[in-house]
């Protein structure tokens, strides 16, 4: 399945609890989608996630049924899950 990197961009500083996170994840199952890893930047208003889905179009509607944003949306090629492992070049 192809793998999206996604950017959001938040006003106010984005504070989510884990019953949120918990909630957030069971709609992104529900759609089909699979999300992967997140990065919060230190400000704590923009985040980047990394999710397999079938298209764009299917991130844009989890955002949409999320009410969260979605403001880039990016297939990437490949990704290292582990930092310390060295990339195949």
């Amino acid at each position: 399945m192809p793998v999206f990197l996604v950017e959001r961009n938040f006003a106010e500083q984005l504070d989510l609890d884990s019953e949120s996170v918990k909630q957030i994840n069971e709609i992104t199952n529900e759609i089909g989608a699979r999300w992967l890893t997140s990065f919060l930047t230190a400000d704590g208003k923009k985040t980047y996630c990394l999710y397999e889905a079938k298209d764009p179009e299917q991130l844009l509607e989890h955002a949409r049924v999320v009410g969260i944003p979605a403001d880039e949306i990016v297939q990437v090629d490949r990704f290292w899950p582990e930092a310390d492992e060295e990339p195949d070049r």
